[in-house]
């Protein structure tokens, strides 16, 4: 019998509801988006003027999910970045220069006196000054400092190689730690990327990883190219190294083992420094802004317990020593260690301004890329181009729509008029879902949406060609309108299950666009399945019920 249960109608214009709600934000974009942006600012503490109004633009009370534009859409920068990899295996040996060396000078009496020598590449050398014929066994103390790598497919495999060459002991990074130092880079540096462009509030940048050694980064609504590569090397590397002395001479020879860095706030004055960091900004769990003792602006930083621990042991030993704060290659801050600093915690100070304290508070928290990026690629994408794409993107879907609206109705008359209104909240939906999840809108995806338009119908088309095979063996319409929808069923749902495999098969496999056009076609087949089946159905059962005809044209 041709009849829908009152709970499911409930559910149905339930569920089509909820996506004009979800939908409707969309419709009045620019609002919206401010109203968004106003909230997101008060969140984080901001008390600027006129935010208020902002937020009162948009009531509190409905949806205000969008759905972001991509890069095509909207303008934008896009950078293909290759990760200097190479870079960290010297710093990471550099890294191990104190632990040797200590290790070493346990055993003087047998090995001599030892000396680190300069070296080009990424190797540790060091030369025994006394006792040559010992290389091989201060070459065998030092391969127990070796460590298994952090990997699964460097399993069993140590993290250095230790090789003698005449009276010098040469370290190197063994081949699987370099693959999983290369891995663990790329991750960070992916990371941080991510974190700096997200401090600047930008709107769904794309960040992902390419090949071995390459980073995609694409930022909607961003000026430009160089703008953007301005934001990504702003981040702030700092390091926490001993001091040895300090000069005004800039030619002064650092020696092994040490490096000559310029004052940030002295002109003229250089300190000589220990290479090696006690503590680096990737110790650091937060920095904020805050003020000294006397009220001039100053960062306050918190170290994870690792850090904690190896600043705590340093300051212990070197009460009276001065140590070195160093930003980007300058020495901002070298007071001298009064007394052990326990717990992790502490204070930068310097000639800064409130803003200069909040901005390198902002740097440090977002992090320190661990290597150089090589930009490869870089594009910018004018707002001009994106509106042209938006057009364009309208005009195809108001030509789909309008062909699939007038064959419809010609097609199947007032059956015809259902399946377009049921098209109409498919479209609907479709963005609903996206504002929803938070998706973003490329070409490819408005491709999708377009696609959709011209295949939504093809359930409907089964269904009312059904119908008309079922009304020539003289049922009556009711029978032939519940048989219709139940036959057609399997075929609609296997012709649509397939599609969506390939969707899923895209989102899976492509990445960026393809993911777009993936995405909005996925979403596409499970809303049309719904309007296809269960809107039109709950359509014309309401209407059946009102007129009771005695026969029916499809």
């Amino acid at each position: 019998m041709l009849q829908i249960q009152m709970w499911k109608r409930v559910l149905i214009w339930a569920l089509c509801a909820l996506g004009i709600a979800l939908a409707l934000p969309n419709a009045f974009y620019t609002r919206v988006e401010t109203h968004n942006d106003a909230v997101a600012s008060i969140e984080k503490g901001a008390t600027a003027p006129g935010l208020a109004e902002q937020v009162a633009l948009w009531p509190s009370f409905l949806p205000s999910g969008l759905v972001n534009l991509g890069l095509d859409l909207r303008g934008g920068a896009h950078l293909l970045a290759e990760v200097q990899v190479a870079d960290v295996y010297e710093t990471r040996l550099q890294g191990m220069w104190p632990e040797v060396r200590d290790l070493l000078r346990e055993e003087r009496d047998t090995i001599g006196t030892i000396r680190l020598q300069r070296t080009q590449g990424a190797e540790l050398r060091i030369r025994l000054n006394q006792n040559p014929d010992m290389a091989e066994r201060a070459a065998e103390l030092v391969r127990g400092l070796a460590r298994p790598v952090a990997s699964l497919s460097g399993a069993g495999a140590s993290d250095i190689e230790v090789t003698v060459d005449g009276a010098d002991i040469v370290i190197t990074l063994s081949e699987a730690e370099r693959a999983a130092t290369d891995d663990r880079t790329v991750k960070q540096a992916l990371e941080i990327i991510r974190r700096r462009i997200d401090e600047v509030g930008t709107r769904e940048p794309t960040i992902q990883r390419q090949g071995d050694s390459r980073i995609l980064i694409q930022v909607p609504g961003i000026g430009s190219a160089k703008e953007l590569k301005d934001i990504i090397g702003t981040t702030a590397q700092l390091t926490f190294q001993g001091v040895v002395t300090r000069t005004n001479n800039a030619d002064m020879p650092a020696g092994a083992g040490n490096e000559l860095l310029p004052a940030a706030n002295e002109k003229d004055l250089y300190y000589v420094l220990e290479q090696a960091a006690v503590v680096t900004g990737e110790d650091l769990v937060d920095a904020q802004p805050s003020f000294d003792q006397n009220g001039r602006p100053a960062v306050s930083f918190r170290f994870d317990p690792t850090g904690a621990r190896k600043f705590g042991d340093y300051t212990a030993a070197n009460i009276g020593n001065p140590f070195a704060i160093v930003l980007d290659g300058e020495v901002i801050s070298a007071p001298v260690i009064q007394a052990h600093i326990g717990g992790g915690s502490g204070i930068i100070t310097g000639n800064f301004t409130v803003e200069e304290s909040t901005n390198l508070a902002v740097l440090l928290r977002a992090g320190a890329l661990p290597a150089g990026l090589d930009f490869l690629e870089e594009r910018t994408i004018g707002p001009e181009l994106g509106a042209d794409s938006i057009e364009a993107g309208k005009i195809a879907s108001v030509v789909a729509a309008a062909a699939v609206v007038l064959f419809m109705l010609a097609s199947y008359g007032l059956f015809g008029l259902f399946a377009n209104i049921a098209l109409a909240l498919n479209v609907i939906m479709i963005f609903g879902a996206l504002s929803l999840i938070g998706g973003t809108l490329t070409l490819p995806g408005i491709a999708g949406i377009v696609l959709t338009i011209g295949t939504a119908v093809d359930a409907n088309v089964l269904i009312f060609e059904r119908i008309r095979e079922e009304l020539r063996t003289a049922k009556g319409p009711a029978r032939a309108i519940e048989l219709g929808y139940d036959r057609a069923l399997s075929a609609i749902i296997d012709a649509n299950i397939t599609t969506f495999i390939i969707a899923v098969i895209l989102f899976t496999l492509g990445s960026g666009p393809v993911r777009g056009f993936a995405i909005t076609l996925g979403l596409g087949i499970v809303t049309s399945v719904f309007t296809a089946i269960y809107v039109t159905r709950l359509l014309i059962v309401t209407w059946f019920e009102r007129r009771r005809p005695k026969t029916i044209e499809v």
